[in-house]
């Protein structure tokens, strides 16, 4: 876990910690500002809703060991930045998208194992009934 001099509790604080991952791992944030406030503003809900910043374009559940592989940056980020120049949602970019790619935005394949899924759409049925 990374441990940062911020709460994560507004967009300032998520902006903040989505620039130190960018640091940390030679990414570039997502340059379109609307898209970005959108991203942020869901990461910020999603924190505020579960207690963690899990991905803002998938199913969480709030059950933490359900949800640890969509925490941001989810563990599919890397791979995915890695082959497409962008993470599932387009908030993590490679520093070279812009000049690579011809859209600002990139639909990509779901990693997220399918089994995950079930896991979690399981676990919401079951504290629904």
């Amino acid at each position: 876990m990374i441990k940062m001099g911020f709460t994560m509790e507004t967009k300032e604080d998520m902006l903040e910690y989505c620039n130190k991952i960018c640091e940390m791992n030679d990414w570039i944030l997502q340059k379109d500002e609307e898209t970005l406030e959108d991203l942020l503003e869901g990461l910020v809900q999603n924190k505020e809703r579960y207690g963690y910043q899990s991905c803002p374009c998938r199913f969480a559940c709030g059950e933490r060991e359900l949800d640890r592989d969509l925490i941001c940056p989810c563990d599919y980020a890397p791979p995915d930045i890695k082959e497409y120049g962008t993470c599932y949602c387009n908030l993590f970019l490679s520093p070279d998208f812009y000049k690579t790619h011809e859209k600002d935005f990139l639909q990509i394949p779901e990693r997220r194992p399918i089994e995950k899924e079930k896991a979690v759409l399981k676990y919401v049925n079951k504290s629904v009934e």
